[in-house]
């Protein structure tokens, strides 16, 4: 069967928001992992800069770098950890003593650089530790779900080269400590490349210089906090589209696209949507979170991910089905639910995805009204599975977080669609004020953050961060809501028995959980909001003949 390229580019938006994109079919499929518990030696320090140079040779399709990493210890270590994926080569690494670089002995083994410190390292000592590193780094085998590098080239045949790693981490390319808890509090890049080409990543480009041998360095620097598979390199010959955008914030944001020059002409159509998309995010959220640095797009060989102020696009310009790029709208929609408030855990990753899959019923809602709304929620209904707990309590890792046993079709879309319905029935159960309160505050906890721009404004959460400042704002005890709903796996089941001109209702649970979240029932043309207390509640019908339980389609429960 033959299927149009949009219709085809539709298709995998669809697995991306319903199978847990970032996931694979076989467990054993994934061959890198990120996250989980903490080592000692990793979790004894923070680090507050990276500074990373590399160079990337497109003919051999290796790369040869360095890295930096300044550290605070927080814990005494001996050891200091860092995590490097196995298909790269460590020749070298030095510890920082005054004006003086001292070898340190280290030894690579299963994806870890292990660097003993000479002597132990107090609480309140800085360390800066180099490693000289390089290689032909691991190929990406699904980008962007199933990381590394992705060489491909443009129409015409030069190198178009993407790095992609979210779920497998940074360590696939760049020596880092690769957990989602620990964010540098900035970050610079120094990218060497053929003169021919462009170098497209994160922050703000501070200059090109020229080498000897027909090269040129791109110096990149992030001003803010970035996780690590949120940095990214995008080299191509690209052409730029640029332009400003005035945020909420009264700031004027340096906007640009990175296209390829055959899509020039696309580009400027996808631009122009580009804007409206912020736009849209900054009146719901707050302003845009990264707007000392810029907001960047680079065209892509894959599809998209998250990489903040460099997201990468790869949907071929599609507006299909809902007139409107789906791609660039939820990567955007990272840049606050990702980047600007990111899971301590991946145990918490639907504060990610969950929140961010939900601006796109919620952009359908702003364009074309409710009807649009509920048609994107049926979607997200049929797609889900309810296998496995949305917010475990237990640390994961990242193969944990998205895949079950071996030989398993797709699992854990689940932090995708059950998160969206999680956020459409709550917002039912607190009122429209008080949920469109709470997606703000949840961006930004103190109104006043949403001035700041010098790193500040970004913070971890977790599933009970978000949790404590709904029942702030709502003035309600919401631990049942989210113990059966993200807690658990099943769905509650609502009984209903007609007894003359009563209806009886009530609320089943697993393990027989409280649930007491009230329930709508349609009767004649009037539709009355029944209270739930204990998991039950009885209305009168009268000698009506009809009567319709949750006529605006609010609840999520079992079917």
């Amino acid at each position: 069967m033959n299927i149009s390229f949009p219709l085809r580019c539709f298709l995998t938006l669809i697995l991306l928001w319903s199978a847990g994109a970032f996931s694979q079919r076989h467990l054993g499929a994934r061959p890198t992992d990120s996250g989980g518990p903490l080592l000692p030696e990793q979790a004894g320090y923070d680090v507050t800069f990276y500074d990373l140079k590399i160079a990337v040779f497109p003919d051999s399709k290796t790369i040869s770098g360095e890295v930096t990493v300044h550290a605070n210890i927080v814990h005494p270590l001996e050891w200091f950890v860092l995590d490097l994926d196995s298909f790269l080569t460590v020749q070298q690494v030095r510890l920082q003593e005054g004006k003086h670089a001292l070898l340190l002995k280290f030894r690579h083994e299963n994806g870890r650089i292990w660097a003993h410190l000479k002597r132990s390292r107090q609480p309140g000592e800085r360390v800066a530790i180099t490693v000289q590193y390089g290689g032909a780094p691991r190929v990406a085998p699904r980008p962007p779900w199933v990381g590394g590098f992705t060489w491909s080239q443009t129409a015409d045949g030069q190198p178009w080269i993407a790095t992609s790693n979210q779920s497998d981490g940074a360590d696939l390319w760049w020596p880092c400590k690769d957990h989602p808890s620990d964010e540098p509090d900035s970050l610079a890049l120094h990218i060497t490349v053929p003169k021919s080409l462009t170098v497209a990543s994160n922050g703000r480009l501070r200059r090109i210089s020229t080498g000897p041998d027909d090269t040129a360095t791109y110096h990149w620097f992030v001003s803010t906090p970035i996780n690590n598979y949120g940095v990214a390199l995008n080299i191509a010959p690209y052409k730029t589209i640029t332009g400003g955008y005035q945020s909420v914030s009264g700031m004027e944001i340096p906007v640009t696209y990175w296209v390829l020059p055959e899509n020039y002409d696309k580009g400027k159509i996808l631009f122009k949507q580009i804007l409206e998309h912020l736009a849209f995010y900054e009146k719901l959220l707050g302003p845009y979170p990264f707007r000392a640095d810029k907001y960047g797009v680079a065209e892509t060989p894959f599809l998209g991910m998250e990489h903040q102020t460099i997201i990468a696009y790869g949907a071929n310009y599609s507006n299909a089905p809902h007139g409107y790029d789906i791609l660039h709208h939820h990567e955007l929609g990272h840049e606050w639910w990702g980047n600007l408030v990111t899971a301590l855990d991946w145990r918490d990753f639907w504060l990610h995805e969950g929140l961010c899959s939900y601006m796109h019923p919620l952009y359908l809602e702003h364009l074309r009204g409710r009807e649009a709304y509920l048609q994107a929620l049926a979607g997200s209904r049929l797609r889900m599975r309810n296998e496995r707990a949305v917010a475990p309590r237990h640390s994961e890792t990242t193969v944990e977080r998205y895949f079950v046993p071996p030989d398993y079709l797709e699992s854990d879309g689940d932090v995708f669609n059950k998160g969206v319905w999680v956020l459409h029935t709550l917002r039912y159960l607190i009122g429209e004020e008080h949920f469109f309160t709470l997606l703000r505050r949840m961006a930004y906890p103190d109104p006043a953050l949403e001035q700041v721009t010098d790193g500040r404004q970004c913070r971890f959460a977790t599933t009970d961060d978000f949790l404590a400042l709904a029942e702030a704002i709502s003035g309600q005890q919401l631990d049942w809501f989210f113990e059966v709903y993200l807690r658990q796996p099943e769905l509650p089941r609502l009984n209903a028995k007609r007894e003359g001109k009563q209806l009886h209702l009530a609320w089943e649970t697993p393990g027989e959980l409280p649930f007491s979240l009230p329930v709508e029932v349609k009767i004649s043309d009037n539709v009355r909001r029944i209270d739930m207390p204990g998991g039950k509640g009885t209305v009168e019908i009268g000698d009506a003949g009809e009567f319709t339980i949750d006529p605006n389609k609010w609840l999520l429960m079992e079917e």
